[in-house]
């Protein structure tokens, strides 16, 4: 199937040209060069034969799911739009849109697992995704194991027959890890998963958290995950103005999941999705300019005699003792994105001079946005993970997270430079 709609054209058109008008017809909508909001909240059934049709896929009592438009829980025209450009970027055979990117993992999560099973995951994890796994579903007796984000082929291997012996679910990876900027090595976990349950009828599926780099820097399905797991929010949005979610992956699995999503309602609303539309179209170009940023801003940080360290991907190749880092890198991403660990020496009163004496960038949680943004995860985003966790995971009290913006880049340098002198 071609992606140009010009009658006998041949070209595949890239994913950048695409978000431009993929899955939309102006003439549906009285010639509307962009989709209409479709704010309603139920749609109308041409006849009774048709409206049984839809539930029994709705329900699942049909397979293939719902033909059409039925209520807006389940979906809209706007979602639907959506769901099919955020599919192209890396050629995912389905994709769902969620009300923010923790109701798409809470909503994959509760699709795949039930009491008894366990979940492997990689760590750290964001802390939303932890306490959910750890504190929430453990209380329904869903259990855990992990590995460290860059562990090797063999402790990898460690883990996978420790769970092996009994049922597991699912395989959660994130990668770059939040916040330390620590790589998976998706293929070794892929062979992992295949070694230790050959034989089996099924092999549990492989979900990765794509947020920090995708879909432009990497793109896990290709290195052998199954399902790929969005914060929209970030660079999907990327102007700091929505919450919303995403899950690509096999028609398959996507379609188990959109049965959870229709029972439990986590689809994102008619103007969320309409405004990533808005977004998907400059995607490309502020993650590229931010990426530019970023390199830029990491090589005047790195040499900078107030900075311990910058865990910035695109410095892993001349890294000592980084080898393996740097060998997944190579494998698995096309870019190092804008997001990096700053490392200030002292502790948390230097981190927190810095911080507070930055004028450009914004003290705020979140990353991806056109603005560039600095926050403490120590003291913020993972306060709730105990404290000798934190210690083994590297999330230190020197540690800041920074997300470069589509700023000049030399204003961000001065920006910098000048909250550093007051460390």
């Amino acid at each position: 199937m071609t992606d140009d709609t010009k009658a006998g054209a041949t070209r595949k058109l890239k994913p950048a040209t695409q978000m431009m008008g993929h899955g939309y017809d102006p003439m549906l909508s009285e010639g509307s060069l962009k989709p209409p909001i479709f704010l309603t909240s139920t749609f109308v059934f041409p006849n009774a034969a048709a409206g049984k049709r839809h539930f029994e896929g709705v329900t699942g009592k049909r397979p293939g799911g719902a033909e059409g438009l039925v209520y807006s829980r389940f979906n809209g025209p706007n979602q639907e739009i959506l769901e099919d450009r955020l599919g192209i970027w890396e050629d995912a055979e389905d994709a769902l849109a969620f009300s923010s990117g923790m109701s798409a993992i809470a909503t994959l999560f509760l699709a795949m697992v039930k009491p008894g099973d366990t979940i492997v995951h990689s760590g750290p994890l964001y802390a939303a995704t932890e306490t959910l796994i750890g504190r929430i579903l453990g209380k329904f007796g869903v259990k855990w194991l992990d590995f460290p984000a860059g562990a090797t082929r063999e402790e990898i291997d460690a883990v996978m027959a420790e769970a092996a012996k009994g049922e597991v679910a699912l395989i959660y990876l994130e990668s770059p890890a939040n916040p330390t900027n620590a790589l998976v090595d998706v293929e070794a976990v892929a062979a992992s998963r295949d070694a230790a349950f050959a034989g089996r009828d099924a092999k549990p599926p492989i979900a990765i958290d794509n947020t920090f780099l995708g879909p432009l820097w990497a793109q896990p399905l290709k290195q052998g995950a199954d399902i790929v797991v969005y914060s929209l929010t970030k660079y999907a949005g990327g102007h700091s103005d929505l919450v919303a979610g995403g899950v690509l992956g096999s028609k398959e699995h996507i379609n188990t999941i959109r049965l959870m999503r229709n029972t439990i309602g986590t689809i994102c609303d008619p103007n969320t999705a309409w405004m990533l539309l808005r977004s998907l179209e400059t995607l490309e170009l502020r993650m590229s300019r931010a990426g530019e940023n970023a390199a830029k801003v990491c090589a005047f940080l790195r040499q900078h005699p107030k900075v311990e360290k910058v865990g910035y991907l695109g410095f892993l190749a001349d890294t000592p003792g980084m080898e393996r880092q740097a060998d997944i890198y190579r494998r698995h991403c096309t870019g190092a994105g804008s997001t990096f660990s700053l490392f200030i020496r002292g502790g948390e009163a230097e981190s927190f001079r810095f911080l507070d004496n930055l004028k450009i960038a914004k003290l705020a949680v979140s990353l991806g946005g056109t603005e560039t943004l600095a926050s403490h995860p120590a003291a913020m985003t993972h306060l709730s993970v105990p404290d000798a966790r934190k210690a083994a995971l590297g999330i230190t009290d020197n540690l800041v997270r920074i997300s470069i913006g589509v700023e000049d880049a030399d204003d961000l340098i001065a920006d910098f430079e000048a909250a550093l002198t007051a460390v």
